[in-house]
């Protein structure tokens, strides 16, 4: 019995590398479709969270607006992925929803130069 811990220990270990490498590469291939299916006028999001929308297409990069009449260069590997602008706008409308609580003046406020008396 004490002999065949090793092996099913390997073939535990095996089977795990497998599906995690199987794993990796379909979303690596996903990465790489989507990708290759960028086209302008496409609104995209960077891996480092900037959002933009595609106004020209190269071989290994592309040009984003990121605001009126700003446009920078981004490798396609940069491009986590694309995003539909309905759920921008319901982004939007969320934030402004807050800032609307925020200023609501319901909050007391507490004056932070009074010094405490202690006894």
């Amino acid at each position: 019995m004490e002999g065949l811990i090793f092996p099913i220990l390997l073939v535990g270990i095996a089977a795990m590398l497998f599906f995690q490498m199987r794993k990796q590469r379909k979303a690596m291939s996903e990465q790489q479709k989507l990708q290759n299916s960028l086209t302008v006028g496409d609104r995209v999001m960077t891996t480092s969270g900037l959002f933009g929308t595609v106004v020209e297409t190269n071989d290994d990069s592309l040009d984003l607006e990121i605001a009126d009449g700003v446009v920078t260069t981004w490798l396609r590997q940069a491009i986590r992925e694309k995003v539909n602008s309905e759920a921008d706008e319901d982004d939007s409308d969320e934030d402004s929803d807050d800032d609307e609580l925020a200023d609501s003046g319901d909050e007391e406020t507490v004056d932070s130069t009074e010094k405490q008396k202690t006894s």
